[in-house]
């Protein structure tokens, strides 16, 4: 009997043991697969820390490297700005090509009207009869010569027509119309008690009226005074201009250009009635130049003065029409 006690205290206690191993041995592996799973992200924890520190540590490594680097570069730098100046130094100046001309005109010259005035008209008689003082009327046709200069103001109308040239112009013309003698003029009479007067018919007006209101006592003028010089009139006109002259077509030996408007001052010879010699007016142009050799060109053109009234009965309304020789510079 006790025999059998024992053998049941010890297969109780078997029991026991192997119960409390099943129960203990999977808290045991439990704990171990934590424990694992923690030292492999204290080790991850770890290996990234050190990665990121090797980053940094190459980053600081490339900026020294740039810092470094740096003076050298700058030193190319300033090499090659100095082999620059040196080349352009050396290099001939390059030749600035001005747009401006001077140039020289000649052709024909006809006014609207022609002169009717104390010296160059029949005021005294009718269209066929001359008068005392002056005969018939003067030509209308006449020829010119003058200068000019162009100076270049844009290439391009400043910004608005690609290869459209504006100059400034300035112009001197001088006009002639020919020379009035009074040949046919009748001659004043010699009014009683004068003396020195010559009332010679070969006489112009002029000189008549100075032999008639002059004596040898007074002046000192003789008889016969102005036989030589005072027995016609010349006809001229002296014009100053000064207009924006277009050219087109830049860069090409045949160029068209205009003047849209212009200014002119007109100076006539002999004055007019009311001894009036300057008679303002505009300008109209068109022409076309080509460049025949170098800076030298060969032109035409048509200028057209407008003065839109008369000065004391004198029209200087007119055209001229011909060729001109320019130099450019």
């Amino acid at each position: 009997m006790t025999h059998q006690k024992t053998k049941l205290a010890l297969g109780i206690a078997a029991a026991s043991l192997t119960m409390a191993g099943a129960i203990v041995s999977p808290q045991a592996v439990a704990g171990t697969k934590a424990q694992h799973h923690a030292e492999v992200h204290a080790v991850q924890t770890k290996v990234d820390y050190l990665e990121a520190q090797l980053q940094a540590m190459q980053a600081e490594l490339s900026s020294l490297k740039a810092a470094a680097s740096q003076p050298a570069a700058e030193s190319q730098k300033v090499q090659e700005l100095d082999q620059w100046m040196a080349s352009m130094k050396s290099a001939p100046a390059p030749k600035i090509a001005h747009d401006n001309m001077i140039f020289f005109r000649g052709g024909f010259a006809r006014n609207d009207s022609k002169r009717n005035d104390l010296l160059t008209g029949n005021q005294f008689g009718g269209e066929n009869v001359p008068n005392v003082l002056g005969g018939g009327r003067t030509n209308k046709d006449g020829w010119y010569i003058g200068a000019g200069f162009d100076f270049g103001l844009t290439d391009d109308i400043w910004g608005m027509m690609d290869d459209t040239e504006v100059d400034a112009e300035l112009l001197v013309e001088w006009k002639t119309f020919g020379a009035k003698h009074f040949n046919n003029a009748g001659a004043i009479v010699k009014p009683a008690g004068a003396v020195g007067v010559n009332p010679n018919p070969q006489n112009g007006p002029l000189c008549t009226l100075i032999q008639f209101a002059s004596n040898d006592e007074l002046s000192g003028i003789t008889d016969g005074a102005g036989n030589n010089s005072c027995n016609g009139v010349t006809v001229s006109q002296l014009t100053i201009g000064a207009s924006p002259k277009i050219k087109f077509m830049k860069g090409h030996d045949f160029r068209p250009w205009i003047i849209p408007i212009g200014l002119g001052l007109h100076v006539i010879s002999p004055p007019s009635n009311g001894v009036t010699v300057l008679n303002p007016g505009m300008m109209f142009g068109a022409g076309a130049e080509y460049k025949v050799w170098k800076a030298m060109h060969v032109g035409a053109d048509v200028r057209y003065h407008l003065t839109g009234r008369s000065v004391d009965g004198v029209n200087t309304d007119g055209l001229t029409a011909g060729g001109y020789l320019g130099i450019g510079f």
